[in-house]
């Protein structure tokens, strides 16, 4: 296994990064490149089903460079995002019988379920060639590996450039709460010169945006940063719940109305990429989408800072979001072309390129050219990593289901339907009785 400087606590992995934690798009999308003619039988089909639509064109372009050198194979990319839970349409699948050949995992929950009906990746290639710290989540009690990395990810409060400059605000010394708080303010003291309609928009409609994301941040420290120490933990008990409180009321006071109807298209194409707010909480997969809506916004006026965490200011949240895993039962030749495609991503010199120019990633492989990472999100997260100023993903070793629950429970506390205290009074009970 290859190796690298490692995170700040890391340890897990936890959106084609591809679960729900980070997805665009609301419809179920499939797309291959089958040219229609006749073959005979001569070619396999290998379907790959996950959960990063904002990502689904660069994958299917992926798929045509490697067809190229390989036309007895059609791989076939589907997604499921946004307004669609992936996991629970993985999951109908499975009951249904159609199982896709290859699907996405995000760490030891998602993998227990699913851990009799994935293939043993110990001795696969690109699993050799895994970053030190990247491989936990897909390891199983017997030490054996069942999924492949697929990039890093990292979140945080993503902000116009252009409007702090005119707004007199230095992102350089934004480090604590307070710092936050107090150019908030000089933000929304200018919304009318700035032409904008909230300082923040807080898509509440998105559970997993506050059951993952947010809360990940301030829990993160409270299992130091270990996903497999929350994923082993029979309770939780939000040593930072005022903290991560006050984080959210901040941006829901200052957002653009209303917060609870506000889904995750309309926070980044709709009122980020149009430049209608100067904040979103949102990681580095929005980048593709911000460059599709306007490429000299996305690569010249959009920064990342972290979201405040006393004794952390200055971290980042970043990890693996997720895993490609093989399903055994699939045909032996679908099996043996789809272990040929990721060796030939993450491996394979040409490969390797390609993933680089159409994804832009911060990878999780020996072997990328970190200098060739264009997208400046990634570039700026990925200071963080090499700083070691990081915080580790737990969220996903949450007790299945655990963070949408919890995202529905701050929903409520929104919309003024429960008081912070049953919040968490609701998370700590949901997550012991998941652990019973």
């Amino acid at each position: 296994m290859g190796s690298m400087k490692k995170f700040n606590g890391w340890l897990l992995l936890g959106s084609a990064g591809m679960i729900l934690t980070a997805c665009n798009g609301d419809d179920e999308a499939a797309e291959g490149t089958d040219d229609g003619e006749d073959t005979n039988g001569d070619v396999v089909d290998v379907e790959i089903f996950q959960g990063k639509v904002e990502f689904r064109d660069q994958f299917i372009e992926l798929s045509e460079l490697y067809e190229e050198e390989n036309p007895n194979v059609n791989i076939e990319f589907s997604a499921v995002g946004g307004g669609t839970d992936y996991f629970s349409t993985l999951r109908s699948r499975f009951s249904s019988g159609d199982e896709p050949d290859v699907f996405s995992l995000a760490g030891p929950s998602e993998l227990n379920d699913y851990e009799d009906n994935v293939l043993d990746l110990s001795d696969h290639p690109a699993v050799d060639e895994a970053i030190d710290g990247t491989l936990e989540g897909a390891t199983d009690g017997d030490g054996n590996i069942r999924g492949i990395p697929f990039q890093q990810e990292g979140y945080g409060l993503l902000y116009n450039k252009r409007m702090f400059d005119e707004a007199g605000i230095d992102a350089d010394e934004i480090l604590t709460y307070e710092d936050l708080e107090e150019a908030v303010e000089t933000l929304d003291d200018q919304k009318d010169e700035l032409g904008i309609d909230g300082v923040f928009a807080l898509p509440g409609a998105e559970a997993w945006v506050m059951g993952d994301h947010l809360a990940n941040t301030y829990l993160s420290p409270e299992f130091n940063g270990d996903m497999m120490e929350a994923y082993e933990s029979d309770t939780v008990d939000f040593e930072r719940a005022d903290e991560m409180e006050r984080m959210l009321m901040l941006q829901n006071d200052y957002s653009i109305e209303p917060v609870l109807n506000m889904d995750y298209s309309q926070q980044v194409e709709e009122y980020f990429s149009l430049e209608r707010t100067a904040m979103i909480q949102q990681g580095d997969w929005v980048h593709p989408t911000l460059e599709q809506m306007d490429p000299e916004f996305a690569n010249e006026h959009v920064g990342v800072l972290p979201l405040p965490v006393e004794d952390y200011e200055g971290h980042i949240p970043v990890d693996v979001p997720n895993y490609w895993a093989i399903n055994e039962g699939a045909e032996d030749d679908v099996i043996e072309e789809a272990e040929a495609f990721f060796e030939w991503m993450y491996t394979d010199e040409e490969g390797i390129a390609a993933v680089q120019d159409k994804l832009d990633m911060i990878p999780a492989h020996e072997g990328f050219d970190v200098d060739e990472i264009d997208a400046p999100i990634q570039q700026e997260i990925y200071e963080y990593v090499l700083e070691e100023n990081t915080l580790g993903w737990i969220f996903t070793g949450y007790p299945q289901g655990w963070g949408t629950d919890f995202g529905a429970h701050v929903q409520e506390y929104l919309s003024g339907g429960r008081d912070w205290d049953d919040v968490i009074e609701a998370g700590q009970e949901e997550w012991e009785q998941s652990r019973e």
